[in-house]
C-alpha cells in the first residue's frame, strides 16, 4: 500500500508561464557568414511508427473536445463530458469552495451547476445545460494490463488542452490522498500529471477514457517536489459507476465502500481517536467507545487517520476484521466487528 509519499492534486489557481526568448549577439568584429543548408532530410520512419504517431493524433482529436476546464473562486481544474445531457464528471476536490463554476469548452464557456459529490472516491459531477457538449467514451477498466499505452488530456498549470503520454504502469489499492481519503484502486501512470491534470482524462488508443487522474507522487528525497512519471488515475469503471448514481439520484446510493460507523480524528502518531460511534452501527455493535483509540486493523498499524483509511479502503462490506484499541484508560483491547456500508450520502 502507498500511503505517506502520496499528494493531493488541488487545482492551481492563477496560472502562469513565463517563456525566456534568447537573442543571438555578435560579440565584435564583422557578422559570422554562414552557409546555407542545401541537403534535405532523408529519414524515413517505418510505417508501423508513423501509424502509431497517427494513433495518438487521432486520439487527440476524437477526445479533445470532450475534456473541459472547470473554474470557481478557488482554482481551476480538468473534466470529462460524460453525457449529451451535459454532465461532466470532474474530482470532489476541483470543485471544492462551492461554486459558482465557468466550463470551457473549446472556444466557448458556460455556466455550471453542482449535481453532486461523493468525497470518498473523490468524484463530483457538473451539469452545464444547452451547451450541446460532445461525450466521451470511456472504456473497461478491468481489461486494461501494466505496460498498455496511455494519453493524459486536461488543463495542466491552465494550460488547456494539454497532452501527456505514457504507460500503465501497475494498480495500487488503498492510496491516500493525504487528507483522509483513501482510494480503492488506483491506476498507476508513468504520463505527466500536473495540478490541473485533476478532474481530466486518461485514454486508451481508441480514444476512450480508461482513468480519471487525481494524483501524483511526492519524492521526499526532492524536497516533497512531484515525482515524474508517477501519477495515478481512478479507474473509469469506478467513474461510471459513482458518477452513474450520482446523475440519477443526486448522491450515491450504493458506495460498495466498507464502513466503520465512527467519526475519527488524528492522534499525532499515536494512533486514531473515535471521537463518536453512530448508534447501531458496525463499531457500536462490537463495543467501539468514543475516546477509544484505534492502533491496528487486521494486524496493520493505524499510526494515522490516513493509515486507518488507507487499510479500510481495501476491505468489502461483509468483511469480519479485528481492531487493536487502547480505552482512554490505557487497556488494550482486540474487538472483532462485521464492515457495513458506508452510506452514499451526497
Amino acid at each position: 500500500m502507498l500511503r505517506r509519499h502520496i499528494w493531493w492534486l488541488a487545482p492551481l489557481a492563477g496560472a502562469a508561464v513565463a517563456g525566456g526568448v534568447v537573442a543571438a549577439v555578435s560579440l565584435g568584429g564583422s557578422p559570422a557568414k554562414t552557409t546555407p543548408a542545401t541537403s534535405h532530410a532523408r529519414l524515413r520512419p517505418a510505417a508501423a511508427a508513423l501509424a502509431f504517431q497517427g494513433a495518438i493524433t487521432a486520439v487527440v482529436h476524437e477526445l479533445s473536445p470532450s475534456v473541459v476546464q472547470i473554474q470557481n473562486s478557488q482554482g481551476l481544474g480538468s473534466g470529462v463530458v460524460f453525457d449529451s445531457n451535459g454532465d461532466i464528471v470532474t474530482n470532489n476536490h476541483v470543485v471544492a469552495g462551492g461554486g459558482p463554476y465557468t466550463v470551457t469548452a473549446g472556444a466557448h464557456s458556460y455556466g455550471g451547476s453542482l449535481v453532486g459529490r461523493f468525497a470518498p472516491d473523490d468524484l463530483a459531477v457538473v451539469r452545464v445545460s444547452g451547451a450541446h457538449l460532445r461525450p466521451a467514451a470511456f472504456a473497461n477498466s478491468s481489461t486494461l494490463d501494466v505496460g498498455d499505452f496511455a494519453i493524459a488530456i486536461g488543463n495542466p498549470l491552465g494550460l488547456r488542452s494539454s497532452v501527456t503520454d505514457g504507460i500503465v504502469s501497475a494498480f495500487r489499492q488503498g492510496v491516500s490522498e493525504g487528507n483522509g481519503v483513501a482510494l480503492p484502486l488506483m491506476i498507476q501512470t508513468s504520463a505527466a500529471i500536473n495540478p490541473g491534470n485533476s478532474g481530466g482524462a486518461l485514454a486508451d488508443l481508441q480514444g476512450r477514457v480508461i482513468g480519471i487522474p487525481t494524483l501524483a507522487a511526492t519524492d521526499p528525497e526532492l524536497g516533497g517536489t512531484a515525482a515524474p512519471g508517477i501519477g495515478f488515475a481512478i479507474p473509469s469503471n469506478l467513474v461510471r459507476d459513482i458518477a452513474t448514481q450520482i446523475i440519477r439520484f443526486g448522491h450515491v446510493v450504493n458506495s460498495h465502500r466498507a464502513y466503520l460507523g465512527v467519526s475519527i480524528g488524528d492522534t499525532n502518531g499515536a494512533g486514531v481517536l473515535v471521537q463518536n460511534v453512530t448508534a447501531a452501527g458496525p463499531a457500536a455493535k462490537a463495543g467501539l467507545e468514543s475516546g477509544d483509540v484505534i492502533v491496528t486493523l487486521n494486524g496493520h498499524r493505524t499510526a494515522t487517520v490516513d493509515d486507518l483509511t488507507s487499510v479500510a479502503s481495501e476491505l468489502k462490506p461483509g468483511t469480519t476484521v479485528s481492531l487493536g484499541v487502547v480505552t482512554q484508560h490505557g487497556a488494550h483491547k482486540t474487538l472483532h466487528l462485521t464492515l457495513g456500508t458506508f452510506p452514499g450520502t451526497g
